[in-house]
């Protein structure tokens, strides 16, 4: 079995000359959509799993991030040089993540779980990796497998990505493969 991290499309079509790729790792979230046009349409196609990393933006799409938290960040956080963490974008993401707090209250859970549940939403995308700094920010995600998003929830964060300018790629999943 082959599994890879990082390959565009191009990358994947030479590796499945040789060898069928059984898994994929691409980053993903709310943010960072870019492979929902590209990869993931072609995993699916090819029946490759897809298990996603940074569902929450390293911290960008969690409840407590602010603008001020990330002023404090220390001098050698690579986050401080990100584009994402920067102004313009902070603003735009933090904004999008602000977005997401009716839904979650809807399903009585985190901000940070409705990022993850919007990633595991997406045809083709088997799983997410979620990190937390400590076994408390757990429970910050951890119900993010039991969020179903419904069409309704997915079209209302496609209007807070295109309202806030959020980040780039497409915005919503295919509505018939929502609950």
């Amino acid at each position: 079995m082959a599994g890879v991290s990082n390959f565009d499309v191009s990358l994947l079509e030479r590796c499945e000359a040789i060898l069928h790729v059984d898994s994929l790792q691409p980053p993903f979230s709310l943010i960072h959509r870019d492979a929902a046009a590209r990869e993931i349409p072609w995993y699916a196609q090819h029946g490759t799993g897809v298990i996603c990393y940074s569902p929450m933006e390293s911290g960008l799409l969690t409840d407590s991030l602010t603008a001020e938290k990330v002023s404090k960040l220390a001098p050698d956080d690579w986050r401080r040089r990100a584009p994402q963490f920067r102004e313009p974008n902070l603003s735009r993401n933090l904004a999008l993540r602000d977005a997401l707090r009716p839904i979650a209250k809807r399903y009585s859970t985190t901000v940070s779980a409705v990022a993850v549940a919007w990633v595991i939403a997406w045809p083709g995308v088997t799983g997410a990796i979620v990190g937390a700094r400590s076994p408390e920010r757990v429970d910050g995600w951890i119900g993010a497998a039991t969020v179903q998003l419904t069409a309704t929830d997915l079209e209302e964060i496609a209007q807070a990505i295109l309202r806030t300018g959020a980040g780039s790629g497409p915005t919503m999943p295919l509505l018939e493969h929502a609950a």
